[in-house]
């Protein structure tokens, strides 16, 4: 959906962050699949990395598609 969203937010401008999530909140594509979208202002720990062994848990696989960057299947048995 992130093609979608950046097309309705072209050529506005940034105020704050209650107009980038109503530019996100009011977009939608042709076939009517809507987004919904809400400010989450919880604070998260900065510095969390992912392990080798967490990550192998998951397959990521280059899509060479201009809607998605990368597919991620889970590891096979």
């Amino acid at each position: 959906m992130f093609c979608f969203i950046s097309q309705n937010w072209r050529e506005n401008l940034f105020i704050d962050r209650a107009t980038v999530v109503n530019l996100i909140g009011r977009t939608s594509t042709k076939t009517g699949l809507k987004i919904k979208a809400k400010l989450d202002e919880n604070e998260y720990q900065k510095g969390i990395k992912v392990s080798d062994e967490e990550l192998a848990v998951y397959q990521l696989k280059d899509t060479n598609s201009m809607e998605w960057n990368y597919t991620i299947y889970p590891q096979k048995s």
